[in-house]
């Protein structure tokens, strides 16, 4: 059975979630929050989105993205597996980094930027 298609807003504002696959750690060392964050910035300018709020737990990231041309899939899907090769080459492991699409989530959000200062703290970039 195949996933099905994953609907992309233009202007919308995305919770992102990704999780570590069996839960393990996706980031060792603050240097590796480091080399994803630099990631997401090059991901950010090349597909025009916006991160308002991020936060880097061992096992799993939380990103909130707005996408004002509806294209997260593309952007994520560059992030995630840009970031997978560099952890694998320098931790010396093979296979998945992320656990697949049924653990990780996307949530369009129907707020304002104004009411999610309310709920998330980071960096805006």
């Amino acid at each position: 059975m195949t996933r099905p298609l994953r609907l992309s807003f233009e202007n919308t504002f995305y919770h992102i979630t990704a999780r570590g696959n069996r839960r393990e750690k996706i980031f060792y060392s603050d240097r590796d929050k480091e080399v994803f964050l630099k990631r997401l910035k090059e991901m950010l300018i090349k597909y025009a989105m916006t991160c308002h709020a991020y936060c880097l737990m061992d096992n799993h990231y939380h990103l909130l993205i707005e996408t004002p041309e509806g294209n997260l899939s593309k952007g994520m899907r560059q992030l995630n597996g840009i970031y997978a090769q560099h952890f694998n080459q320098k931790h010396q492991r093979v296979g998945h980094l992320l656990q697949g699409s049924k653990k990780n989530g996307r949530k369009g959000l129907n707020v304002t930027l104004q009411d999610l200062t309310l709920i998330f703290y980071g960096v805006i970039f």
